[in-house]
């Protein structure tokens, strides 16, 4: 999933990023709440993950702010107030689940992943395209009882291209997809991606359901 995880401390922000992205999820992290309504007006989001007591805007006016815009995808609060009241407060203000600080990192991946099941790009922990196969918890992808691992990028580009099939994606919307918020990618690095992604589907013999619509960009075509 792509996460906007907004925390202002940077000793807390810190670990909760690499926990994230080391289980594969793509993850914007900012430590303020005036950027973070920014870059929501931006872009899209899986999950948000918010403190609640944020510099600017606070994590709660974000999640009304976020509703009011009609936006769905679910949003997990951090913070230390654990009273009945806060609760109610929290829920009231659109959030669908939250945490209460110190984070227990295993906690906080399972929470993720039951609220993951409520975004509305869900679609099981297995993605298909006719006969192949993309285990989303396991990383591998596999056809005719033949499985590969990929690289967390690799990974990345196959479950994007999977979850907008036949579609032609720029280059510029694979960027955005793919590297978090800030973090510029080389110029030659989409194109650089896909011929490792290639190379690595040859075994399943997919490689060439890649397909390069020139002066536009890439096309998965599943050709059975």
């Amino acid at each position: 999933m792509r996460i906007l995880l907004v925390e202002d401390d940077p000793e807390q922000l810190e670990p909760l990023h690499a926990a994230l992205s080391e289980v594969g999820h793509i993850v914007d992290a900012v430590q303020n709440g005036e950027i973070a309504q920014w870059i929501l007006s931006q872009r899209h989001y899986d999950l948000l993950i918010l403190d609640w007591m944020l510099p600017e805007v606070s994590g709660i006016d974000l999640c009304r702010r976020y509703r009011s815009a009609g936006k769905a995808s679910p949003v997990l609060m951090l913070t230390a107030k654990d009273t009945t009241s806060d609760k109610i407060t929290g829920l009231d203000a659109g959030a669908d689940d939250y945490l209460v600080k110190p984070v227990d990192l295993f906690e906080l991946l399972a929470r993720v992943r039951a609220l993951g099941r409520r975004s509305p790009l869900w679609q099981g922990e297995t993605l298909y395209l006719e006969d192949l196969t993309l285990n989303l918890t396991m990383l591998s992808v596999e056809r005719d009882d033949r499985a590969i691992q990929l690289s967390t990028r690799e990974f990345q580009l196959l479950e994007y291209l999977m979850r907008h099939p036949r579609q032609v994606l720029s280059r510029d919307q694979l960027e955005q997809a793919l590297w978090e918020w800030g973090d510029e990618p080389e110029s030659n690095a989409i194109t650089a991606l896909v011929r490792r992604l290639r190379q690595r589907l040859e075994s399943l013999e997919v490689a060439n359901w890649i397909e390069t619509v020139y002066g536009m960009g890439y096309r998965l075509s599943p050709k059975v």
